[in-house]
């Protein structure tokens, strides 16, 4: 039975977008490497009559469908994929060996594409369009690399605004959030130097596996201590590495953290406290601590008028029930966080349908939703139309 949420003429080529997600699918490609990706990508927008500009940011396409004068709305789609052996066994399943779409980019992409090909085809706006496709968001920053390379100078924006798939949330209904929504995340590698030695005479060494299991414990009181408890902080030690030998201590040791945040202020205090304690616990000891803090992803921020408008559009055309007006901040990091410190924006989530734990983001065994194609692609039809009126 047709969606009666979806408009007919994507109704039509849903056939035809689903190939084109499968495709995608089963070629995946890492960040910066999105090279046939972005050619199909390319191909496609300009025969729809779109002005395709490639390489900003390295392997990034930008579409543009002028109509008219106006206001200029971008919106993004990601492309890249994972490092992750796929385990689904599907027909369209990666070709390609240790990378697979586990996030939902090969659908992403391909709602924007089928929206583009509506917007093409029907005069339906007026002003400037920006379709975005962006590489390398899984870690690799390719949204900053875009605004590096001059993406809002060359093809200045009123507004952008980007989608991702939620697993656990029906298919199709969208999510909505202003203000903070996504976590800042960076990576802290501190380095231990003591004094190594025979285990079997500790007295004299300075073991940097003991200053190591003392940061551990101690990192958790600045979350605890440090930060308001009703405020979002986050520190993980994801890995520890020190020696080989059980009857050897080591001289060096070295630790991995992941630190997150859901405001800037709250960022900025725990690496502060975390340089702080790290140092001061290695004197404790007698060792010393070389701290490498790496900034990632900022904080991302939803403004207010702009998501107050995407969130409308989405009332009147599926209605109240379909639409969750204000979600719960999601601890995970989207680099759509530099978009938005540039422009004014909205980050809006999308319903994958029901959530097992092998069919989750970032999982060997997940796979996009294609129902959610057409409903995604309508709305951003819907969105240009209201935004461009």
């Amino acid at each position: 039975m047709p969606n009666p949420l979806v408009l007919p003429e994507i109704a039509a080529v849903k056939h035809e977008m689903v190939a084109i997600r499968r495709h995608i699918h089963a070629h995946p490609e890492l960040g910066f490497n999105e090279f046939a990706t972005s050619d199909l990508v390319a191909k496609l927008l300009a025969e729809w009559g779109y002005r395709v500009t490639r390489h900003i940011g390295q392997t990034g396409v930008v579409a543009t469908l002028q109509r008219g004068s106006g206001k200029s709305l971008g919106l993004r789609a990601d492309m890249d994929a994972l490092p992750i052996e796929e385990i689904t066994g599907l027909p369209y399943a990666s070709t390609h060996s240790g990378v697979m779409h586990a996030c939902g980019h090969d659908g992403h992409t391909t709602m924007l594409l089928a929206a583009a090909r509506y917007l093409a085809q029907h005069p339906s706006f007026t002003g400037t369009l920006h379709l975005i496709f962006q590489p390398a968001e899984e870690g690799g920053g390719g949204a900053r690399v875009m605004i590096e390379d001059g993406l809002f100078e060359r093809f200045p924006c009123d507004a952008v605004f980007g989608m991702h798939n939620v697993p656990g949330l029906p298919v199709g209904q969208l999510g909505f959030a202003s203000g903070p929504f996504m976590c800042s995340a960076d990576t802290v590698t501190i380095t231990l130097h003591g004094q190594g030695g025979h285990g079997a005479v500790p007295q004299h060494t300075v073991d940097p596996v003991v200053v190591c299991a003392a940061i551990v414990m101690s990192l958790q009181t600045i979350v605890s201590r440090n930060i308001d408890p009703q405020e979002t902080a986050i520190v993980t030690v994801g890995a520890i590495n020190a020696g080989k030998a059980a009857n050897v201590i080591p001289a060096s040791a070295q630790m991995t953290l992941s630190v997150r945040a859901l405001d800037a202020g709250v960022r900025q205090r725990l690496e502060s406290r975390i340089t702080a304690l790290v140092t001061a616990q290695a004197a404790s000891f007698g060792a010393t601590a070389d701290i490498d803090y790496r900034h990632g992803y900022p904080v991302l921020v939803n403004h207010v008028a702009e998501t107050e408008l995407a969130r409308s559009v989405a009332e009147e055309w599926a209605g109240e029930s379909r639409v969750i007006r204000q979600m719960r901040p999601i601890t995970a990091s989207e680099d759509f966080a530099f978009m938005l410190e540039k422009c004014p924006g909205s980050y809006i989530s999308i319903g994958n349908g029901e959530s097992t734990p092998g069919n989750a983001l970032h999982n060997a065994g997940y796979d996009f939703n294609d129902e959610c194609l057409p409903i995604g692609a309508t709305y951003w039809v819907k969105l240009v139309e209201r935004f461009l009126a």
